[in-house]
């Protein structure tokens, strides 16, 4: 029985992909990429399907909590965390800084899942870790996680 589950969209990811790929198209369109040889012609659709492969991998971020564990996960879930929640000593909201970007990310925070956005839950595990999880809904997600975990602050 799931305790917590919410799916963040990577609406900003989408929107730069969808972008990428109109510009490989009209690229292509305005080039003369069909008078070279067949493995140049083929460079910009394998780019494209590497793009599009990326976004299906990471279009967005799902956080699940059960009675004994957190699941962390990337779009159709190939990619993904699985934390116990007897590692977990406590929950707190933070705030990214920019540059620590989208996707999966070594902060000096140490590990982050971020699929859009800027608000966190960096989550302290018993062993001195720290790992964060970037959500649209932060306070809710730390509600769960230290109700689940049964530890207040």
């Amino acid at each position: 029985m799931k305790l917590y589950s919410h799916t963040q969209p990577g609406k900003l990811i989408g929107w730069v992909m969808i972008s990428i790929v109109l510009l490989f198209a009209i690229g292509m369109v305005g080039s003369r990429i069909w008078t070279h040889p067949l493995y140049i012609q083929l460079i910009p659709y394998i780019s494209v399907l590497l793009l599009m492969g990326c976004w299906v991998l990471f279009y967005s971020l799902t956080v699940d909590i059960t009675a004994t564990k957190m699941t962390v996960s990337f779009g159709p879930g190939f990619i993904k965390k699985i934390i116990k929640l007897d590692e977990i000593r406590g929950a707190r909201t933070v705030r990214n800084k920019v540059w620590y970007g989208w996707g999966i990310r070594l902060t000096p925070h140490g590990w982050m899942y971020n699929v859009s956005g800027l608000d966190a839950v960096e989550i302290d595990l018993r062993d001195g870790k720290k790992f964060r999880i970037g959500t649209d809904e932060p306070e809710r997600l730390q509600a769960a996680i230290r109700d689940a975990t049964g530890r207040h602050r």
